[in-house]
Order: structure tokens, then C-alpha cells, then sequence
């Protein structure tokens, strides 16, 4: 069994850590990784993400289940990063924000892909993304709304209007490349246009290359965040991410809505995946628990190898 798991797990966690050397070394400049970034942002994982909704189905799966499932995960191991974050160490309440988006906010676009889609190929693919279309919505919107409460708390901002904020908020997931390659997907799925002959050929090309370039500018970011000082906040923060989040979960998706076997790993390891770097980009808009979300984003990358395959042997995915 390890070494079935070892073979999946391996080679994604190893392009991340060649794409670290990479930078770490000096043998690509940083500038290539933003580069990079920027393709697999803007171009590839929209691509792949409209090929697989316009040519997919759901196979009669709800995915209100599904949802329901993976943001109780979120909600519980948020609120109680917050809770340890600002009780335990006495932190502000932006800090608190920090904190429980560090917990709770998974890597399902750089990781999660390519994680499910070395286990299940395309058909793990259909219910990622199917949380990914309102992963992101979701998220940014309620992150944006706690983080201007909290600095209107701490007394570093002026409370702005909320439906001004959610305009803001609005305006910007619309351009996103992302939101863009779901409500194309989406669209196309519904009209029943086929997508076939060169035009799928070129997609698929493109599809192809985002899952290695992926987790190569992955890498390469990494050399970014590394342990910074004030480990312990990170550290109990971490355990959270990849512990208490896929178990909660884990127990919603399999025991309370009992989703499909497939919806019910593919859910788990999602939220499994180490933390995304959006908790470090708040933490810097906003100007507090940097040190905190970028150990929890090292920490979580680093033992991913091993958490994930723990996850995988438990669903019995080897």
C-alpha cells in the first residue's frame, strides 16, 4: 500500500520541490516563476477548467451535498483558528481573520488539481471543480467582508458600506481568469455545443501542460514564505489545515449527506490540500500575521507528501 501511494504522491510533491531548487539555486530567476504563475493562472487552468465542465456531467450527483460538506469543514477549523489565534495568543481581531484563513483556506487550484488528477484522471476532476466554481467566489467574499470588519475593529480602517464592498468584491471575481473558465464551461455545457476536432486538440494541449506548470511555479513561489519567526501559532494553525478540516469533512461527506464514494475522497483530500497563498496575500493587503500564514503555507506544502498520502490510505485509495 505505501508504495501505491508513494507512487502517486511522489511525483506531484517532487515538481514542487524541483521548482524550489530551481528558484532556491538561482537557476531560474524569480521573475520566470511569476511568469509561470501568470500562465497557469491566466491560461492553462481556465482552459482546463472550461474543457472539463463543457464535456462533462454530474451523474445525477446534487452538489449541495458537496458543498454543504466541504464548507462545514471550512467553517469549523476557521472559526477555531480564530478562537486559538485570538484567545490563545491574544491577537488582534485582523489576526483572527488571518488565522482562520490559514486554516481553512485550501490550495485546490495548484495542489488540488493535480493531486486528484493523478488519482482519478478526469472523472476526479468533474466534482473539484464543481467546488472550485464557488470556492473562490465564496471565499473571497466572506474573506473580504470579515478582514474590513476586523480592521474596522482594530481601528485601522473606516467602516465602508458593505454593498460597496461587495461591488468591489463583485467587479473583481468577473475579470477573474478562473470565474471566467467555470461560467464558460458552464455555459457551453448547457448550450450542447460539441467541442471536438482542432479546437479540442489545442484545449487538450494546453489542459495538459497545467498541471506540471502548476506545481513547478508552486515551487518556485515557495522560496517566498520559508519559517519565519513565531512558529507556534503556524504550527497548531497547520495541524488544523490538514487534520481537522479533512476529517470534519471526511464525517459530513461520507456519514450526514453520504455523497458517492469518488465525491467523498475526491471532498477529503480537497480539503486536505496545505493552505492556499491567499491567506498570505490578505495578511500583506492588510498588514498583519505574515509570519503566521507563511508558516502555515510552508508547513502544510512541506508535509503535504506525508499527509496525503495518510488521507489516502485512510479512504483506501491504494
Amino acid at each position: 500500500m505505501v508504495d501505491q501511494i508513494l507512487t502517486i504522491v511522489l511525483p506531484v510533491f517532487a515538481l514542487i520541490g524541483i521548482g524550489y531548487v530551481s528558484a532556491r539555486s538561482g537557476l531560474l530567476k524569480a521573475e520566470i516563476g511569476d511568469a509561470l504563475g501568470q500562465f497557469v493562472f491566466v491560461i492553462a487552468i481556465p482552459v482546463l477548467i472550461f474543457r472539463t465542465l463543457a464535456t462533462s456531467s454530474l451523474g445525477g450527483v446534487s452538489p449541495w451535498g458537496f458543498w454543504i460538506a466541504y464548507f462545514t469543514g471550512v467553517a469549523v477549523t476557521w472559526a477555531i483558528g480564530t478562537v486559538i489565534v485570538r484567545r490563545g495568543f491574544g491577537r488582534e481581531a485582523r489576526a483572527g481573520v488571518i488565522a482562520g484563513i490559514s486554516a481553512g483556506f485550501a490550495n485546490t487550484v495548484l495542489v488540488g488539481i493535480p493531486l486528484i488528477t493523478a488519482i482519478y484522471g478526469e472523472a476526479g476532476l468533474v466534482p473539484l471543480f464543481v467546488l472550485i466554481s464557488i470556492h473562490l467566489p465564496v471565499m473571497t467574499i466572506v474573506c473580504a467582508v470579515l478582514m474590513e470588519r476586523a480592521a474596522v475593529i482594530d481601528g485601522t480602517h473606516a467602516p465602508k458600506p458593505l454593498g460597496a464592498l461587495l461591488r468591489d468584491v463583485g467587479r473583481n471575481l468577473l475579470t477573474n481568469p478562473i470565474v471566467i473558465g467555470i461560467l464558460a464551461g458552464g455555459a457551453w455545457r448547457i448550450a450542447g455545443l460539441p467541442l471536438d476536432g482542432i479546437v479540442s486538440d489545442v484545449l487538450g494541449r494546453i489542459a495538459g501542460a497545467a498541471v506540471p506548470v502548476a506545481l513547478f511555479s508552486l515551487g518556485m513561489s515557495m522560496v517566498a514564505y520559508g519559517i519565519r519567526g513565531n512558529l507556534a501559532p503556524g504550527l497548531l494553525l497547520s495541524l488544523l489545515k490538514v487534520a481537522v478540516m479533512p476529517a470534519v469533512v471526511y464525517v459530513m461527506a461520507a456519514h450526514v449527506v453520504n455523497l458517492p464514494p469518488l465525491w467523498v475522497a475526491v471532498a477529503t483530500l480537497t480539503a486536505a490540500c496545505p493552505t492556499g497563498i491567499n491567506a498570505f496575500l490578505f495578511a500583506n493587503r492588510y498588514g498583519t500575521g505574515h509570519a503566521m500564514s507563511a508558516n502555515s503555507i510552508t508547513l502544510t506544502t512541506g508535509a503535504a507528501v506525508v499527509t496525503t498520502g495518510l488521507w489516502m490510505a485512510f479512504l483506501g485509495l491504494a
